[in-house]
Parts: C-alpha cells; sequence; structure tokens
C-alpha cells in the first residue's frame, strides 16, 4: 500500500510559478509510474503530467505543455510538479497519483494510490 502526500500549494498571482511536492511511503517507489491531475470545483478530475519510473519519459496536458515540468527523485521517494505562468483557470486542487507500472498514463482509473490534494489558486 502506498500513500502520496502532496504539498506546496498555495496562493499566487496570475503569471507566477509554483512547486508541488508529493511525497511517498510504504512502497518501491521506483516501481511506480507518477502523474498529476487537478480538479476544479463541479468539474471533472484532469490529467496534468505523468512520468515514468525512471524518470526518462514524460508526457504533458496539452493546456500545461512549455510550462509544467515534472521530474521525480528516486532516492527521495518524490515527485515534483513546476509550475510557471499560472492562469486563473488553473485554480484547482492538484493530485498526485502513483500507478503500479512502469509508464505512466492520463487516465484517472489507470492509477491506483492517491493523496489527498493540495489546493492551488490563481488569482487574476
Amino acid at each position: 500500500q502506498v500513500q502520496l502526500v502532496e504539498s506546496g500549494g498555495g496562493l499566487v498571482q496570475a503569471g507566477g510559478s509554483l512547486r508541488l511536492s508529493c511525497t511517498a511511503s510504504g512502497g518501491t517507489f521506483d516501481n511506480y509510474a507518477m502523474g498529476w491531475f487537478r480538479q476544479a470545483p463541479g468539474k471533472e478530475r484532469e490529467f496534468v503530467a505523468t512520468i515514468s519510473w525512471s524518470g526518462r519519459s514524460t508526457n504533458y496536458a496539452d493546456s500545461v505543455k512549455g510550462r509544467f515540468t515534472i521530474s521525480r527523485d528516486n532516492t527521495k521517494n518524490a515527485v515534483y510538479l513546476k509550475m510557471n505562468s499560472l492562469k486563473p483557470e488553473e485554480t484547482a486542487d492538484y493530485f498526485c497519483a502513483a500507478r503500479d507500472a512502469p509508464w505512466g498514463a492520463s487516465r484517472p482509473r489507470e492509477y491506483e494510490y492517491w493523496g489527498q490534494g493540495t489546493q492551488v489558486t490563481v488569482s487574476s
């Protein structure tokens, strides 16, 4: 059983940056591909980014390409999401997720473990 804890959310002005962190425990971290998702009030959870178990392969939602960067440090059991040029419409709860496979995926149902989320608010 993998436990995930996100941190780093907060309030930021439009155009600003935040770095989210997610720390895992209870499993062999480098067995898992990791993903970041977000969910705004009244909306479905949507894919943001994913990274393979090794960190060599990443994939992003079109809406965040060039602005967000996902990375991981397997020595620290952690995955990160650096978000630049944030927009008000990106206000949401951000969740990290673990997938028991080498490669990431973009659908929430393909992830077995989820954190509780961290809130990101982007003011205009």
